[in-house]
């Protein structure tokens, strides 16, 4: 079987778009109408911003959504500011910040971005200095400053750390994890996106169950990256499971569409089509969203895949009319595989006029994988006309484009190196906050033993003097009490290593702990307290012993006959 060109064929589906999106936009609409004061408005007004992102950017409308949901983040923005409610104002700058950079428009998104970020100093706020730092991760990975990124992430996750906020530090997992499968570090994504789904066990809320969906279903697509298709298989598996719990189709789509995408990586369109029609639930739900033109799209890329060209053809040719209303991509994927097909089944005029059109689209994405791809199976086309000149130029330009590749991919791998050096540098100043901490604290216990020891010091020299009762009682009472306090927090900083931080085994050690030290201070404090005040100058027990005390230490020949 000659090599057909893979494209995926599957427009990225979010969880949370329905058919009933435009009535519920409808809804908030005349919500919106009836609202009356800022904080209503504001609402209602990021609820529209929210479903219009969710219809995704890559279908046709959605550039037009995208507008429309500046044009409601801008109008918050202004009532905010008219009504000075900051933390409106923050999460609208910051919200258009991150449109801008969906679009992209750099430079506006840095404007909305730094506003944010001033905002948030002169709130003096951390949680939301995290919030804009995470973010300008995401916008130096769109000029391409890995490192910067990096640093950024990695500030913003300590934010949320020292502010054990389960929210921001989900937000800044979700973002390394991102950040590294970029890289294709799919391990430290996998470890990232992992540690971001046990956030959720802190943030019980409705949407929690769908979430978790969606981070199994993340999950498995990494390691679907990884090529370990077994694993992802079990969590698209835990995914499908917990979706139908909650008996909510869009979330099941999202599952079968990644399953039927991982049976095509591992080069097994069999599978994938057997799977898609043995899930009718899928179909179901692209039809109820008018994208039938996807199911017609997705059998001619699994029938062609399997050399069954008659089949993909009649397939293909049942969404034509919809091949440049698509997003690039999927355009991209249907005029390519097209002319794949037409130039295996020997229509070598058709073939060429569908690569010639993919190359174009190649070239409008800038993406040397397609670019080199297209301009291979141009060469393979001119060969098999006998038109060697052409076949000539693109056998150059593909040599070209896969020289253009390995340059990238050294860049990548040194790409890779500094982030190895960046992460080292990051582990080292934190290895020395350790330390300086630790000196720190050990300086504060040197103190606090040398305080505690000097007060039992003059608690016992106050039992030598003429000293009220009440007085050395007083002084006691604080110094026990420090004592065992400090024994109490001594113990508190060493027990992980028994409770692993666990709240019951936390409970458990303390109420033991408490229940022996708690009879031993209050019957240690008694007895001292008692012993002082008795012996002191005052009483006469206290001035008896001070003299035999005293004799003791008169040389014999001071001594009285």
């Amino acid at each position: 079987m000659k090599q057909l060109l893979l494209f995926s064929f599957f427009v990225v589906l979010t969880a949370r778009v329905s058919a009933q999106e435009p009535a519920a936009i409808d809804s908030i609409k005349k919500v919106l109408a009836k609202a009356k004061t800022p904080n209503e408005k504001i609402d209602n007004l990021v609820a529209l911003t929210r479903l219009l992102m969710n219809v995704n950017i890559a279908v046709s409308g959605s550039r037009d959504n995208v507008q429309k949901s500046l044009g409601y983040y801008q109008q918050a923005l202004e009532i905010a500011k008219q009504n000075r409610l900051d933390t409106q104002t923050f999460a609208a700058q910051l919200a258009l910040g991150n449109i801008y950079l969906y679009i992209p428009d750099i430079d506006k998104a840095d404007l909305a971005m730094a506003q944010a970020r001033s905002l948030a100093e002169q709130l003096q706020s951390d949680s939301m200095r995290a919030r804009v730092t995470i973010q300008y991760g995401v916008f130096y990975i769109q000029k391409n400053e890995k490192i910067m990124a990096l640093q950024s992430f990695l500030e913003g996750l300590h934010i949320a750390e020292d502010l054990n906020n389960a929210s921001l530090m989900r937000l800044a997992y979700g973002r390394l994890s991102f950040f590294y499968d970029q890289v294709d570090d799919h391990d430290r994504a996998i470890d990232y996106a992992d540690k971001g789904m046990k956030q959720l066990d802190r943030l019980v809320s409705g949407s929690t169950p769908y979430n978790r969906v969606q981070d199994y279903n993340n999950l498995g697509k990494l390691y679907a990256r990884k090529k370990n298709f077994d694993v992802s298989m079990g969590y698209y598996d835990r995914a499908l499971k917990l979706a139908d719990s909650l008996k909510f189709e869009p979330l099941k789509a999202l599952m079968y569409q990644s399953i039927v995408n991982d049976y095509m990586a591992a080069n097994e369109p069999q599978k994938a089509l057997d799977y898609f029609n043995s899930h009718p639930q899928m179909i179901t739900f692209l039809k109820s969203v008018n994208f039938e033109y996807l199911i017609d799209q997705s059998y001619g890329f699994m029938y062609a895949r399997l050399e069954k060209y008659d089949s993909a053809i009649y397939y293909y040719k049942r969404m034509a009319a919809y091949a440049d209303q698509m997003s690039t991509f999927n355009s991209f994927g249907y005029y390519g595989d097209m002319g794949v097909i037409y130039r295996e089944t020997g229509n070598f005029p058709l073939a060429e006029e569908f690569l010639l059109k993919a190359r174009t689209l190649a070239e409008k994405t800038g993406n040397l994988t397609y670019m080199g791809t297209i301009a291979e199976q141009l060469d393979t086309l001119y060969r098999n006309k006998g038109d060697y000149r052409q076949a000539l130029y693109y056998n150059s330009l593909s040599r070209t484009y896969h020289d253009s590749m390995q340059s990238l991919s050294k860049e990548k791998e040194r790409l890779q190196l500094e982030i190895g050096d960046e992460q080292q540098r990051q582990a080292r100043l934190e290895r020395e906050a350790l330390e300086q901490k630790r000196k720190r604290d050990n300086i504060q216990y040197l103190a606090i033993t040398i305080g505690i020891t000097g007060l039992f010091i003059l608690l016992v020299m106050l039992g030598m003097f003429r000293v009220s009762a009440r007085t050395i009682k007083m002084i006691g009472f604080f110094a026990f009490l420090m004592f065992f306090e400090f024994i109490f927090l001594i113990f508190k900083k060493n027990i992980y290593s028994l409770t692993k931080g666990e709240p019951w085994r936390d409970l458990l050690f303390m109420i033991c702990l408490a229940a022996v030290l708690l009879p031993l201070h209050h019957w240690l404090e008694h007895k001292v307290i008692h012993y002082l005040t008795s012996h002191n100058r005052l009483t006469d027990t206290g001035r008896s012993f001070r003299e035999k005390w005293l004799s003791r230490k008169k040389p014999p020949e001071q001594m009285k006959p």
